[in-house]
């Protein structure tokens, strides 16, 4: 965030973007906006939000960030619906991260549903 902008590439800045749904402000409006605050998340270290805003029924016990990955760029490539009137949504995304030096590309489609209001990351499939 060295430029102000938030981590998440909205182009927005981190106070007006995903802080506000860090701090719990409110909940993500959509999918697609849980989707964005939880890469922030990982790129800031805050397993706390992450264990928050996963599914109970999937949720691990605990989550141990790695301190050796930097997570450098989220580009979304699919939304299937995830919208403020629908409870599921799916957003495929490719997410950019550096480990030992090297770039590497994590690629996942992931679930979301929404309980109570709230949107919460259920799971994901790793597209070929």
């Amino acid at each position: 965030m060295t430029d102000g902008r938030c981590p998440c590439g909205s182009g927005a800045s981190y106070p007006d973007c995903c802080e506000r749904l860090h701090r719990g402000d409110h909940p993500a409006p959509t999918a697609l906006a849980l989707m964005r605050s939880r890469f922030t998340a990982f790129t800031l270290g805050d397993a706390d939000y992450l264990m928050a805003t996963w599914h109970a029924g999937t949720r691990p016990e605990r989550l141990d960030l790695d301190d050796d990955v930097a997570w450098l760029r989220l580009q979304i490539v699919d939304t299937v619906a995830g919208g403020q009137a629908d409870d599921t949504g799916v957003v495929e995304f490719r997410a950019q991260y550096r480990r030992d030096g090297k770039r590497h590309i994590l690629h996942e489609r992931s679930r979301f549903s929404r309980i109570d209001g709230r949107w919460v990351y259920l799971d994901g499939e790793f597209p070929g």
